[in-house]
């Protein structure tokens, strides 16, 4: 094991904490034979802190999955808050419905089963918060969905932006030029005001883009 895994470990166990209901929903997700890429307890509970201290109401999540990141999005919102979230497979979606409903926040999540592009096409906004965290080759029509759902203040954050360093190859695979196209729309784009960081730890070396819309 690296040792940023062993300090993820301490981190998590020390500082984090994660509950029963979180520990379940990753335990199902794999159990369903889902592929083991939700994010980490550590990463989650930075979500749902962040939702906490932007104040906001409306999330809209995009990349399902079993819900683990739902549960932390849905924990940092007001009990009538909502959380919009897209996925892909009708599979995954009712693995995650039932850990969310076993999380005690299903009230609050509206789960989109469909291609996100499609739904996003049919909700309207403004969202107060965005995690962009699903198919990457898509990463720039994600992010201009969620500027045209956004509001001044709106939080958007970007997940898997560093891939193992891989996004330094500029002739790099679908995925890593989606992710390198929507990086350059965030340090560019006139209403965004962003930033990038490197993470290492449980899913090694990685990192997350995070945006404040300004105008």
């Amino acid at each position: 094991m690296n040792r940023w895994h062993e300090v993820d470990h301490y981190l998590t166990e020390t500082v984090v904490r994660p509950d029963d209901a979180v520990r379940n929903a990753v335990s199902a997700t794999h159990d369903a034979g889902m592929p083991a890429i939700e994010v980490t307890a550590g990463q989650g509970k930075f979500l749902m802190l962040l939702a906490r201290m932007s104040g906001a109401r409306r999330i809209l999540e995009i990349g399902t999955l079993g819900g683990f990141s739902t549960i932390w999005l849905a924990r940092g919102i007001p009990e009538d808050g909502t959380v919009d979230t897209c996925e892909f497979e009708l599979a995954h979606a009712e693995v995650a419905r039932r850990n969310l409903d076993s999380a005690g926040v299903g009230h609050k999540v509206t789960i989109h089963v469909g291609a996100a592009l499609d739904t996003l096409l049919a909700l309207s906004g403004p969202y107060d918060l965005f995690f962009i965290d699903a198919d990457k080759v898509n990463n720039p029509q994600y992010l201009e969905a969620a500027l045209r759902l956004s509001r001044l203040g709106s939080v958007i954050v970007l997940d898997n932006v560093v891939r193992g360093g891989n996004v330094l190859n500029a002739d790099g695979d679908e995925s890593t030029l989606g992710t390198r196209r929507a990086l350059e729309i965030m340090g560019s784009h006139p209403r965004l005001e962003s930033t990038a960081l490197q993470t290492v730890g449980a899913k090694d070396w990685d990192g997350f883009a995070l945006a404040v819309v300004r105008s």
